[in-house]
């Protein structure tokens, strides 16, 4: 049958294709190069990290050096020459406003760590949902182009039994209407594919080779663990959005104590030397000069009145630190109903999976009945179409299930807060590898 030729035809072709093909894996690869959202997140990771040596650097020593070089004309005579040199240290010993920026700063940098492992985490969903898309895409278009192939060889059909006299002319115009619906869905199918593989070019940086595909009847795990209360238990506490609102808090809670540091006192080592030198060429007897002096001791401040700022900016303090909190409960909250909806998605998925798996066979069996039934004249052509085109939903159906059910898989670990490489490593394994 032409029909049998097609599939044969398609099916050599994704053969043939995958010679050359490339997996989740490789595109992921492609990604970390080439992504500019990951790339603007591993700068911003870089600036975030300098966050420690800064907040370090007014625990420091503050060393520096100075001088003066000058020369003046008195008339004509005088020729008055003047230089020196001022070395200076001062070194902090009570500063809790600045002890308390260092601790924030080290905060800081845990904060970038934990915004970059996000998108780390947002990236690797981002390239499984577009490759899974375009995996979605192929598979519609593939299995139109088989229905076209079957509603074609069933409108030639009606035509002869019309001009032999064996049926009307309404089998010929309905296998007609059909055709030309497939064709159109063909178009919107090919226009679908095209913008799929233009989502995934935009991560990975170029256009998409082909995609290496899920092996036929490849069996999908279940969630381990198996309770949904672990999962939730675990976004809860390891969520990565969570974790970066846990460090928003504690920086918010130092930001009290470093603002109420305004009232405290601040108390410095300072340490100098200095030398300086004056010569006068016409009277030489004033040449003067102080010569080297050294000096340490000890700097302290007590601030009295600041206008109230100091109170001010504590009141701010505590409010944003009651942001914070309600922000981690909000965090929480959401990392939990994530986690729920991921699992409840996974194993919905899998049932909904192994129902249609039946229904295929259902209805290819329900396909083969009804065109022998037309054959002997029990079945009419409508008849036919109809159980073509629930075949085709029901593949269409279980095609797009099974790439939702890896999804939420994905989606379940990164609300959990364990997404990894290797989870995508793991989803690989399913793929006809090139």
């Amino acid at each position: 049958m032409r029909n049998a030729k097609l599939v044969t035809l398609i099916a050599g072709a994704f053969l043939s294709l995958q010679a050359q093909a490339v997996n989740l894996l490789q595109l992921y690869q492609d990604a970390l190069v080439n992504d500019a959202v990951y790339a603007s997140a591993r700068a911003n990771l870089s600036a975030g990290q300098e966050a420690s040596v800064q907040g370090r650097a007014n625990l420091l020593p503050l060393i520096g050096i100075g001088g003066t070089y000058q020369r003046a004309q008195r008339g004509n005579v005088a020729d008055i020459k003047s230089h020196g040199y001022t070395i200076s240290l001062a070194q902090p010993l009570l500063d809790v406003a600045a002890w308390q920026n260092y601790e924030q700063s080290k905060l800081a940098v845990a904060a970038s760590e934990a915004a970059f492992a996000v998108v780390q985490q947002d990236l690797i969903l981002r390239v499984a949902q577009a490759y899974f898309d375009v995996l979605a895409a192929q598979d519609t278009l593939a299995a139109l182009l088989v229905q076209k192939d079957a509603i074609s060889e069933q409108l030639a059909s009606a035509k002869r039994n019309f001009e032999v006299g064996t049926a009307t002319i309404t089998d010929t115009h309905e296998a007609q209407a059909r055709y030309d619906l497939v064709i159109a869905q063909e178009f919107g199918a090919q226009n679908d594919l095209a913008i799929k593989r233009t989502a995934l070019q935009q991560i990975i940086g170029k256009p998409p080779a082909e995609l290496a595909i899920l092996r036929k009847g490849v069996e999908l795990n279940a969630p381990e663990p198996a309770q949904i209360n672990a999962w939730v238990s675990s976004a809860e506490e390891q969520n990565y959005v969570v974790l970066q609102q846990k460090l928003a808090l504690e920086i918010a809670k130092r930001d009290i104590t470093r603002n109420r540091a305004g009232h405290y006192p601040t108390v410095d080592l300072v340490a100098s030397r200095s030398d300086s030198n004056q010569r006068n060429s016409a009277i030489p007897s004033l040449n003067s000069g102080t010569g080297a002096t050294s000096s340490i001791g000890l700097q302290w401040n007590i601030p009295l009145f600041s206008g109230f700022a100091v109170t001010s900016k504590v009141r701010q303090a505590i409010a944003l630190e009651d942001k914070s909190r309600s922000d981690l409960e909000s965090a929480r909250r959401s990392a939990a109903q994530n986690a729920q909806q991921a699992y409840l998605g996974v194993t919905s998925g899998l049932a909904q999976v192994k129902a249609l798996q039946a229904a295929e066979v259902s209805s290819r069996s329900a396909l083969e009945s009804n065109r022998l039934g037309y054959q002997v004249g029990v079945r009419i052509n409508i008849d036919v179409l109809n159980a073509q085109q629930q075949l085709f939903i029901t593949q269409r159906d279980l095609s797009k299930a099974r790439y939702d059910t890896l999804m939420n898989s994905l989606r379940l670990k990164s609300a959990a807060g364990s997404l990894r490489e290797q989870d995508l490593a793991q989803i690989n394994t399913l793929l006809i590898q090139p």
